[in-house]
């Protein structure tokens, strides 16, 4: 395809070259929308899923869409209501009056960009027939197991306005999600461009980029993430915020052992864009919030309050300490001697 990059090239596998083809490309289209698609990119390269919040009308589907195309990634769309039944998302099995047997019609699901538009509209039984594509990446349909493609990644949406036909997302959904991210309204000047764009170009959309990377260079780049170094005292300030989080007086239950992995492998892939192979602090706490926010259980009292999640994470970050370093390099010492670091999924 047009414009798509040689997987054979050294750099296409690069994780910051990745990274850099991606953004440039959906900013043909859509601006302003940098930190979600570094999220997405983090989420690719980590076998992560992410959730998505914004209010109607801000490109939150599109960008998804956008970045299926622009990772050659086969990409399906579920738009969740009330009515969705979870064979709606899996599949089921079809009767052929002709042959007199059942056909497998596999569900949107099998993919390896899913969207699941307005996640929160559908019923709890329906969004936990997510839970085993998210975390063992396989679905069963009735007493068959099948495998989801390689890779496979979940992107949901939803609504924050709306209070009225729709369905609180239950923890154990929301920790399967390595990111939660908050799309805000565009910037005046970002949405003035938008008006020329599309002035311009009104049929201006995801069929308009190019395929900048292939699939293929996908599992190199992901190796380069696992190989980044986190040094000891990264790992200890990690366990350190998910700590505090279970310690806090607004917090009934903190963070799991998935929010600590989410911590890992989200600052790996981070270092990686940002041309590292050594994870620093700043990685974690950039990462803070998406990776802890939704995870919080507040108590009575706080969400009586109104507290908002993300203010308590702000405040965890604020008052724990990072481990101090002259220089960046001080986290990379040990990457030489060390020969790698621990790979997991």
């Amino acid at each position: 395809m047009n414009g798509t990059t040689d997987p054979g090239d050294g750099e296409s596998s690069d994780p910051e070259a990745v990274y850099d083809l991606l953004q440039t490309e959906i900013n043909r289209v859509l601006i302003g929308n940098d930190e979600a698609i570094e999220y997405l990119t983090i989420a690719l390269l980590t076998r992560g899923h992410l959730l998505l919040e914004g209010v109607p009308g801000i490109a939150k589907t599109t960008l998804a869409n956008l970045f299926a195309r622009t990772t050659g990634l086969e990409y399906n769309r579920i738009q969740m209501t009330p009515d969705t039944l979870p064979a709606d998302i899996t599949g089921t099995h079809i009767y052929r009056q002709g042959t007199g047997t059942f056909e497998l019609q596999r569900g949107p699901v099998f993919a390896n960009l899913v969207v699941a538009d307005e996640i929160n509209r559908a019923t709890p039984k329906t969004q936990s027939a997510l839970l085993e594509a998210m975390e063992e990446r396989r679905v069963t349909i009735e007493g068959e197991t099948l495998s989801l493609p390689d890779p496979f990644m979940v992107v949901a949406t939803q609504n924050p306005i709306e209070s009225e036909g729709v369905f609180q997302l239950p923890e154990a959904q929301r920790d399967r999600f390595q990111f939660k991210l908050t799309l805000d309204l565009p910037e005046r000047a970002n949405e003035r461009e938008l008006l020329d764009r599309f002035d311009t170009d009104p049929e201006l959309g995801p069929e308009d980029v190019e395929q900048t990377i292939d699939p293929s260079v996908l599992v190199d780049a992901r190796q380069t993430v696992r190989a980044v170094y986190v040094a000891p005292a990264v790992k200890e300030y990690v366990l350190d915020l998910v700590a505090a989080t279970r310690e806090h007086a607004d917090i009934d239950h903190g963070a799991s052992p998935r929010a600590t992995l989410a911590f890992l492998n989200g600052a790996k892939a981070r270092a990686a864009i940002n041309g590292r192979d050594y994870a620093i602090p700043d990685d974690i706490k950039s990462i803070a919030e998406p990776v802890l926010r939704h995870r919080l259980v507040l108590s009575t009292d706080a969400d009586l309050s109104n507290v908002d999640p993300a203010a308590v994470v702000a405040e965890i970050v604020d008052t724990t300490e990072p481990p101090s370093a002259e220089t960046d390099q001080a986290f990379s010492s040990a990457a030489a001697s060390d020969g790698g670091n621990e790979t997991l999924e």
